[in-house]
């Protein structure tokens, strides 16, 4: 480690070696902060990803529902028009 001198001629020089300390300390900061966020935002893409699947699963399975409540209706309406049928046969 550099000592501080306390030469004048060499004071710009230490301030000058402080803030390229500082410097680098902030790079490192910011480039740890990056791949943070990196992360981050790959999890939560893949997540995204996750639930527009799940919302497409969920579209789906709406839909076949209601293609077998239109085909239960179907059904119960012939039902009850060949219980009417039996109910005139007058048996």
């Amino acid at each position: 480690m550099a000592t501080k001198t306390t030469t004048p001629g060499l004071e710009p020089i230490d301030r000058l070696e402080e803030k390229i300390k500082l410097l680098v300390n902030t790079i490192v900061r910011l480039k740890n902060e990056q791949s943070r966020v990196a992360d981050d935002n790959a999890r939560l893409k893949t997540e995204i990803d996750t639930l527009k699947a799940r919302i497409s699963s969920a579209e789906n399975a709406g839909a076949e529902v209601m293609s077998l409540r239109e085909e239960r209706d179907l059904i119960k309406a012939r039902v009850t028009e060949m219980l009417h049928q039996l109910d005139g046969l007058n048996l």
